[in-house]
């Protein structure tokens, strides 16, 4: 498959994809400490994708989302910048251990699968603004569909701007968990990145690709990820 910088195709799973839907990841030449700031490290010149709106494509005020990422040979890596409006946090944080449940809250979440054509398969990451975290095994043809009590491994931090409401969400995903090959130039995932915000009827769902359904588990909506130099 040929990458063309401007206008392009892609066909997986029956399912058209153009530049809209294609998000990179730049590589870094090694492993770096998690610090949840976008001025430092490898972020710096690194190019994200933004959303500023709902599950349906609709406009959601206040809470614009900026997602970047890059990777090296051992994991792959993410940096969420969301500015809000309001804060609905889980009470006694522990950031030491999974919390099931979190999307109850405020958080900040990666889909990624690596079968671009078994598309019921994939993984999901998830982190709060107190640097709490759950990892998900999803396989939507099975019941219950989620194993909560796989192991990822992964990293995560988060730091919180209150003067400027901005919180910065990192996280370090070591491949094994998402892959079943090693990482390398031109590889493409299936990908979505959502955040949700707030509590009650004011709660705010955003979607990086439009899922045009309640539930962020809509597969099939799915953008793509692509492993850049």
């Amino acid at each position: 498959m040929i990458f063309r910088a401007l206008s392009f195709v892609l066909l997986a799973a029956g399912a058209a994809w153009t530049q809209d839907d294609l998000m990179t990841s730049k590589a870094v030449g090694k492993d770096f400490a998690l610090t949840a700031d976008p001025t430092k490290g490898p972020w710096k010149n690194v190019k994200g994708v933004t959303t500023s709106h709902g599950r349906w494509g609709e406009p959601v005020k206040g809470s614009r989302t900026e997602i970047r990422s890059v990777w090296t040979p051992t994991n792959l890596y993410f940096l969420f910048i969301n500015h809000f409006e309001t804060q609905h946090l889980k009470a006694n944080p522990l950031a030491t251990e999974e919390t099931w449940g979190l999307w109850e809250y405020d958080v900040s979440e990666v889909f990624i699968g690596h079968d671009l054509q078994n598309i019921n398969v994939y993984k999901e990451f998830e982190v709060s603004p107190q640097s709490e975290w759950v990892d998900l095994d999803v396989d939507k043809s099975k019941k219950p569909m989620v194993d909560w009590k796989w192991n990822s491994n992964m990293k995560a931090t988060s730091r919180v701007d209150q003067a400027n409401k901005i919180w910065y969400c990192e996280m370090q995903i070591p491949w094994k968990a998402i892959a079943v090959n090693p990482a390398e130039v031109g590889q493409l995932f299936r990908l979505n990145l959502y955040r949700i915000e707030g509590k009650g009827e004011g709660r705010k769902y955003l979607a990086w690709r439009p899922v045009n359904a309640p539930s962020y588990h809509t597969p099939e909506a799915f953008g793509k990820l692509r492993l850049i130099k």
